[in-house]
């Protein structure tokens, strides 16, 4: 009861206080109104001068809260709602492509996303934007002061008195061009919310700022947490060394604060009250009842949570050449091929011919593919090459690189199950990033294998979807991967569509079984004009040992070719140059190259799905691995019976089968990852790519109002949408704009849009209608002209024609055979 009665007592005290503070600002407050009548004429002069003081107190505490405000959007890199590379047009009319970063109340623009090189700072308060059409691909639009007066900020935000050289720039409008329609629309849209609610963003973020220092005394878990945060972003490289002594120092100190000499003097003591007057102001801005929503802000980060992967034991490297793609068949082996072989017939598909065990490699299907991804650092330092070209030969480069890596022997890895799923993951040590691999089984007659590959940190993604085939030829046969994958460069929105070669496997009735890899892929760029073809050679029949695993090939600009390449693909491959004639080593997998491999991550078993690989084959693999063959074609039996029958339990009730994590394009049939963000990395809100449940997220510093990239909309499903503070591919259906007016707005501007392609759509299908008329014509045209046509009289003229001139000729040879 005592510490309760102490407790009162305080509070009681600080009632006191408080109304002691209220009834002196109330005076004061009358003193500066001057509404006093019983105050002597000495007192009034008194009272006169300190209500000037009052004032001018309230001016500077004004003054440094407002520009407090604005420095502490620009100074922090939390505090962002859109960066992009952007192309702005110079007064001599060329363009520039330049960094923009938009916060609230300033558009920053830089030479480069490091924030390094400052060019200049637009002011948004005294802008008007507007669209503007153009004759040049992309999306145009114009900041502008109405009055033509400058729209530049005479410092930057490090104080900066001169930017970096670049062309000269307008003073009073920027006009603007981003890559495409969607881009520049969230631009817009983007602008338009920084310049009528760019007052608000910046009290929102001063406001939780104050938060964390008042609540750092009570609630000391949240506070370590949103703590190390902030100081992660505000410590980082690109951060502004601004403290609170250099923004008064150099942006405080005005001439107009003073008004007479008395007031410059005092300066000192002005300042010791402003101290106390500007905490009090804090104190006052931070009440609760001055609090608005805020979706732009995460103050409470969540803790990730994300599948545990465990870095994979043990590998398996087979040889170079010949040697490790043979297999010398067991007479007990050679019998269940011969009882194989009579199933079968030449050119028959033998997907669904079961295959015994003795011949299966450890591992399902789904899992040989991410076989490609073991060097995708060399993707990364493609992401970063300027020169299309040098691109275009690291691409190659990573793709010869996924063959070397093959199983001692002749093996073939299992036919996945329907609905199977594989998961795994590489550590990139030099950019600390993961590249994240996700495949599923999303199909089992015919057999189609789809994968999506994805390192957002680095600057690409892969995905693609393989229909695996087999063909009988007797004392050979080949599996075909039939499809493609495609690359992508997030920054530059290039994709390299690439295909596979085939294997083909001889010596199954007599000789030795042998593997090689044979056919032509192509690795094609549409946007940049590169592409490489490379050929897989099969081995002659009297070839030597140089001519196993041979592949040739070729890199060219459209037509013309650039550079050769020859060797093998599980050796070395040189590299010709056409115009120099000089040759290089192009790549080669030397057992050093082999050591600095990125190691491969696994999900941790006991997280594991029923339906993931290592766990639906286990039995199997550990039988294989036991050389239990019995006991693994049993085993492998009970996986296949189940599959059929639930397919037929499928059929029986007229369901489909759902993919988990695929969807397929209706139109193109293509299959497409669910949660694909094919979005540029941003250094400045993106922290960190994890994965989930097979969904591949992002964990961001902050919410940002914009919806950056426009998705295809997809069937709803029963996944959880992703928390706040995570950046999901689902859409956002959470009100984010912070302005009904501005939601109102941008969805007019959305159902405009969808009537103007809904007349489009109608405009194209009368355009197609009339095609098929025509077509119809033309046919009606083309089969009268043929039917009146007398092409048998002009057959029989040519045929006597040809019968003549025979008869001259037989003729010509019997006169000089008589003369001779």
């Amino acid at each position: 009861m005592s510490g309760f009665d102490k407790g009162k007592d305080e509070a009681s005290q600080s009632k006191e206080d408080t109304a002691h503070s209220m009834s002196k600002s109330k005076s004061e407050s009358k003193l500066f109104n001057g509404s006093e009548k019983d105050i002597s004429l000495s007192s009034s002069k008194l009272t006169k001068k300190e209500s000037l003081k009052v004032q001018k107190k309230n001016y500077r505490e004004e003054k440094k809260r407002a520009t407090k405000e604005l420095l502490s959007t620009i100074t922090d890199p939390s505090v962002i709602v859109m960066a992009d590379w952007l192309k702005i047009r110079g007064t001599l009319k060329s363009w520039t492509k330049l960094w923009c970063v938009l916060k609230p109340g300033v558009l920053l623009v830089y030479k480069t996303p490091k924030n390094g090189q400052w060019v200049g700072t637009v002011l948004l308060n005294a802008c008007e934007l507007i669209e503007r059409p153009s004759k040049k691909d992309g999306f145009c639009f114009k900041l502008f002061h109405p009055l033509e007066q400058s729209i530049w900020a005479i410092k930057g935000p490090k104080g900066e008195a001169v930017g970096s050289i670049t062309q000269p720039l307008p003073s009073s409008y920027l006009i603007i061009r981003a890559a495409s329609e969607s881009d520049g629309r969230c631009w817009m849209d983007a602008l338009e919310l920084a310049l009528k609610c760019s007052s608000l963003l910046k009290r929102t973020m001063i406001r939780e700022g104050k938060e964390h220092d008042l609540n750092s005394s009570s609630d000391s878990a949240h506070v370590s947490l949103y703590g190390l945060l902030r100081a992660n972003n505000l410590n980082s490289g690109d951060n502004l060394p601004l403290n609170d002594s250099e923004i008064e120092r150099h942006h405080f100190k005005d001439q107009d604060m003073y008004s007479d000499k008395s007031d410059k003097e005092n300066d000192h003591e002005h300042d010791e009250s402003d101290n106390d007057g500007l905490g009090k102001s804090e104190e006052s801005d931070s009440d609760t009842s001055e609090r608005q929503d805020d979706s732009y802000v995460d103050p409470e980060p969540i803790d990730i949570k994300e599948t545990t992967y465990l870095e994979q034991s043990h590998e398996e490297l087979g040889e170079a050449g010949e040697a490790a793609q043979t297999e010398v068949v067991s007479e007990e082996n050679k019998s269940l091929i011969w009882t194989l072989l009579k199933q079968v017939r030449p050119g028959m598909d033998l997907s669904k011919v079961v295959l015994p065990t003795f011949i299966l490699e450890p591992r399902s299907f789904l899992d040989k593919l991410s076989d490609y991804y073991y060097h995708a650092d060399f993707l990364s330092e493609a992401a970063l090459e300027e020169n299309a070209y040098n691109r275009m030969k690291k691409v190659v480069k990573w793709y010869l690189s996924g063959f070397y890596k093959k199983p001692k022997g002749l093996k073939k890895p299992y036919n996945p199950i329907l609905g199977e799923t594989f998961r795994c993951m590489w550590i990139h040590p030099r950019t600390n990033s993961k590249t994240f691999y996700i495949a599923e089984q999303v199909s089992h007659h015919p057999p189609i294998s789809a994968f999506y590959v994805s390192n957002r940190k680095d600057g690409f993604c892969l995905s693609g979807s393989i229909l695996a085939k087999s063909k009988f030829y007797g004392n050979s046969l080949s599996a075909i991967l039939d499809g493609e994958g495609r690359l992508t460069f997030l920054n530059r929105g290039e994709d390299y569509v690439m295909t596979m070669p085939y294997a083909h496997c001889k010596g199954i009735l007599y000789g030795t079984m042998t593997l090689e890899l044979g056919g032509t892929v192509n690795i094609t760029c549409e946007k940049t004009g590169y592409s490489a073809t490379i050929e897989f050679k099969l081995k002659p029949f009297l070839g030597n040992n140089d001519s196993v695993n041979q592949i040739s090939g070729k890199i060219k600009l459209g037509k013309e070719v650039l550079a050769i390449l020859e060797g093998h693909w599980d050796s070395e491959v040189t590299i010709r140059d056409k115009k120099t004639d000089v040759s290089e080593t192009f790549w080669n997998p030397t057992s050093d190259i082999k050591q600095r491999r990125l190691p491969r991550y696994t999900v941790k078993f006991e997280e594991q799905d029923d339906f993931e690989s290592e766990k639906l084959w286990q039995q199997v693999t550990k039988a294989i691995n036991n050389k239990d063959q019995t006991e693994a074609t049993q085993e492998k039996y009970v996986l296949e019976e189940a599959q059929r029958k639930s397919a037929k339990e499928r059929k029986l009730k007229g369901e489909e089968w759902t993919c988990k994590l695929f969807d397929q394009d209706s139109v193109t049939g293509e299959w497409h990852y669910r949660y694909a963000d094919t979005r540029p990395w941003d250094p400045l809100n993106d922290m960190i790519q994890f994965e989930k449940d097979g969904t591949i997220q992002t964990k961001v510093r902050h919410r940002t109002p914009m919806v950056t990239v426009p998705k295809i909309k997809r069937k709803p499903t029963g996944q959880k949408k992703g928390e706040c503070g995570f950046s999901s591919p689902e859409p956002d259906n959470q009100d984010s704009s912070g302005s009904e007016a501005q939601l109102t707005k941008h969805n007019t501007r959305i159902r405009k849009k969808g009537a103007d392609l809904g007349e489009l759509q109608s405009a194209i299908e009368s355009i197609k209608e009339t095609q098929e008329d025509i077509k119809r014509d033309i046919m009606a045209l083309r089969n009268r002209v043929t039917s009146n046509s007398p092409p048998v009289d002009n057959q029989f003229l040519q045929l006597k024609h040809y019968i003549f001139i025979l008869l001259l000729v037989l003729l010509q040879l019997i006169i000089n055979f008589l003369f001779k």
